[in-house]
């Protein structure tokens, strides 16, 4: 018996999500977690919770079925620009691999176009790409800066970002305003502190 099904649930504003496949499997280990928390699955409250978490779980590491190639296609454009390409405060959520908890806040992409320049949503594309995966902060930014770096062939890429760890906020040090930041500079941004240092004082961050 194939235990595949789609499950299709209405957003609260009433638009409709895309569907997603959901396995029988995934619902049982659900209700075998919350088993196992002390909680009765069948329970009203509860009833439907397994098929929400895999559904949630599925969009959440849509990143592992996202491809770069297709996400960049055909959005590069020749152009005579030389100076700064700076997206700041992209807004991002993801979930920390070590406890599968939530880490959310914003990264800040920027280049130094060498005759090539990519077409603008693509960058928050990007972002989302890797950050629906289980990840770790370090990693991200890094992944971000590599693939601008090896798709663009820029002069140099920067990427910062600043985020908030729910496993730091609700468990462990239980510190409630800490903020993780995380940096990578390829190329001119590495290279330049001049550079570097416009780059960090258009996004106010402090240091290099």
């Amino acid at each position: 018996m194939n235990d595949r099904r789609i499950i299709e649930e209405r957003d609260v504003d009433g638009g409709a999500p895309p569907a997603l496949e959901v396995t029988e499997r995934t619902e049982s280990l659900v209700r075998e977690f919350l088993t196992l928390l002390g909680e009765d699955p069948d329970r009203e409250g509860l009833v439907r919770t397994p098929e929400r978490v895999a559904r949630a779980y599925g969009f959440l590491t849509e990143g592992y079925r996202k491809d770069v190639d297709e996400l960049f296609n055909d959005a590069y454009f020749d152009e005579e620009y030389d100076e700064m390409v700076l997206v700041k405060d992209i807004e991002f959520y993801s979930l920390c691999e070590h406890h599968l908890l939530p880490f959310f806040g914003k990264v800040h992409v920027a280049y130094l176009p060498r005759r090539k320049i990519v077409g603008l949503s693509k960058i928050p594309r990007l972002v989302d790409l890797f950050a629906r995966r289980l990840q770790v902060q370090e990693r991200m930014t890094k992944q971000i800066a590599e693939v601008m770096m090896e798709r663009l062939d820029p002069l140099g890429v920067a990427v910062v970002v600043e985020a908030r760890h729910l496993c730091m906020v609700m468990r462990g040090v239980e510190k409630q305003h800490s903020t993780m930041t995380t940096s990578h500079m390829l190329g001119n941004f590495r290279e330049h502190q001049p550079t570097r240092l416009e780059f960090m004082n258009l996004i106010a961050c402090q240091g290099a």
